[in-house]
C-alpha cells in the first residue's frame, strides 16, 4: 500500500478534483502503464503484436488499395490511347461518307479528337513461326497517327515519315518478339475472307514490310495489334471506300455519356454510339468489385489487431485495480481513470496506424523495384503480363482512400478502448483495496 501511494502523481494528491481533461498526470500514468515490467511483460507483449497488427494491417490496406486503383488507371490509360471514348458505327455495316462525318464530329463542343478506323482479323507469321492466335489490324490515316501518343511515344524516330504506300506496317513489340521479326523485316497476313472463286472463297495473303515497332504496355495490343495505313487496309479488306467506324477522342472521358446524342446528330442519320464503359464494362466492373472485397477482407487484420487491444487493456485494468483505486481516494475523477486507459490503448493505435501508413506509401513508391526483387529470389514470375495486361505493376495511391484507411484504423482502436476504460472508471475502490 506504501509502494502504490509513493508512485502516485502529485498534481492528483494535491489538486483533489480540479485535473483537466487530458491533463499531463494523465499522459504520464499512461506512459507507465505501456512500459515493460518484469510481472507486466505479458500483457507488453500482447500490446506489441496489437501495434504491429495495425500497422501491417494499415500497410496493408494502402498496398493494395493502390496497386488496384493504378491497375485501373494504367489499364484504362492503355485502352483508351488505342480505342477511343466513343466509337461511332453505321448500323448498315461498313460506314461510307466518314470524311465529311470526320470533320464534323470534330467540330462538337468537348471532341479532342476524331480519327476514322478500319479494323480486321488476320493470321500473322514469318516464315515457318505463327502467331500463337489471331492479330487485329487497324487502318488508321498517317496523317492521323500522330493522334495517337501512347503509340508515337515508343516508334523508332522517322516512322511516320514512311508509314505509307502499299507494304508498310506498324506492329506491336510483343508480336516482333513473337515472330522474330525485326525492324525492316517482313510479316505475312492472311485473311481468310479472301477472294470468291468457284472453287470457293480463298484466303487472301500479303507479306508487308515492318517499319517500326510500338509499345503501349498493354500485353492486349502489343501482341495483337498492327496498324496499316487506311488505303491499303481498305484495298486489303476489300472495304472500298468505308470504315468500320470513327474513334472519338472527348476532353472528359468519365462524362462521354452526355455527349452521345450531340455525337449522333453529328454523325448523321443511322449511325450509333458506342462508348468505352460499354466495351470494357465486364472487365472494370471486376477490378471495382475485388478492390471492395479485398478492402473488407484486408479490415479484418485491423479489426483482429483492435480486438487485441480489448484483451490487452482488460489484462492492464485487471492488474492495476489496486493502483486505480488510489488514485480514485487520492482525487482523480472516474473520467480522468478512463482518460489514463483510453490514452494508452489510443497511443498503440496512433502509433501503429503512422508506422502502417509510412511502410504503405514506401512500398508503393518502389513496388515495382521489389517485384524485380522478389522474382529473382524466389525464381518465379511475380504479376505476369500476359495474364494481366500489364508490363509493370502499377501503384497510384489515392488521397481519399488512404485517408479513409486512416480513420478506419484510428476509429476502431479508438472504439476498442472504451470498454476496458469504462470498465476502469467504474470500478469500486472499496472492493480493490479489500484484498491489498
Amino acid at each position: 500500500m506504501t509502494e502504490l501511494i509513493s508512485r502516485a502523481p502529485a498534481p492528483v494528491a494535491q489538486a483533489k478534483g480540479r485535473t483537466g481533461i487530458f491533463a499531463p498526470f494523465e499522459w504520464m500514468i499512461a506512459a507507465r502503464y505501456l512500459r515493460a515490467k518484469r510481472k507486466e511483460s505479458f500483457i507488453s507483449i500482447i500490446s506489441l503484436f496489437s501495434l504491429i497488427g495495425i500497422a501491417l494491417g494499415v500497410a496493408t490496406l494502402i498496398i493494395v488499395m493502390s496497386v488496384m486503383n493504378g491497375f485501373r488507371v494504367e489499364l484504362l490509360k492503355s485502352i483508351l490511347g488505342l480505342t477511343g471514348h466513343v466509337t461511332i458505327q453505321s448500323e448498315m455495316g461498313p460506314m461510307a461518307g466518314y470524311d465529311a462525318a470526320t470533320t464534323r464530329i470534330a467540330r462538337v463542343p468537348g471532341v479532342v479528337q476524331a480519327l476514322p478506323v478500319l479494323d480486321g482479323e488476320v493470321m500473322a507469321s514469318n516464315t515457318r513461326i505463327n502467331a500463337n492466335s489471331g492479330v487485329v489490324v487497324r487502318g488508321v490515316r498517317a496523317k492521323d497517327m500522330p493522334k495517337l501518343p501512347s503509340v508515337n511515344d515508343s516508334l523508332r524516330p522517322g516512322a511516320l515519315q514512311d508509314f505509307g504506300g502499299d507494304d508498310a506496317v506498324i506492329i506491336g513489340a510483343g508480336l516482333a518478339r513473337q515472330l522474330r521479326v525485326p525492324v525492316g523485316g517482313q510479316i505475312t497476313l492472311i485473311a481468310p475472307k479472301g477472294n470468291v472463286t468457284p472453287f470457293g472463297t480463298t484466303p487472301r495473303i500479303k507479306t508487308y514490310r515492318v517499319i517500326s515497332t510500338f509499345k503501349v504496355g498493354n500485353v492486349l495490343y502489343d501482341d495483337h495489334y498492327i496498324f496499316m495505313p487506311l488505303p491499303e487496309a481498305q484495298l486489303y479488306f476489300d472495304y472500298g471506300d468505308t470504315v468500320s467506324g470513327i474513334e472519338v477522342m472527348v476532353a472528359e472521358p468519365e462524362n462521354d455519356l452526355a455527349m452521345i446524342p450531340a455525337l449522333l446528330k453529328a454523325a448523321g442519320p443511322t449511325t450509333r454510339a458506342i462508348p468505352w464503359q460499354n466495351l470494357n464494362v465486364q472487365l472494370f466492373e471486376a477490378i471495382k468489385v475485388e478492390a471492395n472485397v479485398m478492402f473488407l477482407i484486408l479490415s479484418l487484420i485491423i479489426l483482429v489487431a483492435a480486438l487485441n487491444i480489448v484483451s490487452g487493456l482488460t489484462m492492464l485494468v485487471k492488474d492495476k485495480s489496486g493502483d486505480i483505486a488510489i488514485l480514485r481516494t487520492m482525487g482523480a475523477t472516474r473520467g480522468a481513470v478512463m482518460r489514463v486507459f483510453f490514452i494508452s490503448g489510443a497511443s498503440i493505435g496512433v502509433v501503429g496506424t503512422i508506422f502502417g501508413f509510412g511502410i504503405g506509401v514506401l512500398f508503393c513508391a518502389n513496388i515495382e523495384n521489389i517485384r524485380q526483387f522478389l522474382s529473382k529470389i524466389t525464381g518465379t514470375t511475380l504479376f505476369d503480363p500476359t495474364i494481366y495486361f500489364l508490363s509493370r505493376m502499377p501503384a497510384q495511391m489515392d488521397a481519399g482512400e488512404v485517408t479513409a484507411v486512416v480513420i478506419m484504423a484510428l476509429t476502431l482502436t479508438f472504439l476498442a478502448t472504451l470498454y476496458p476504460s469504462w470498465r476502469a472508471a467504474r470500478l469500486d475502490p472499496v472492493e480493490a483495496l479489500r484484498y491489498e
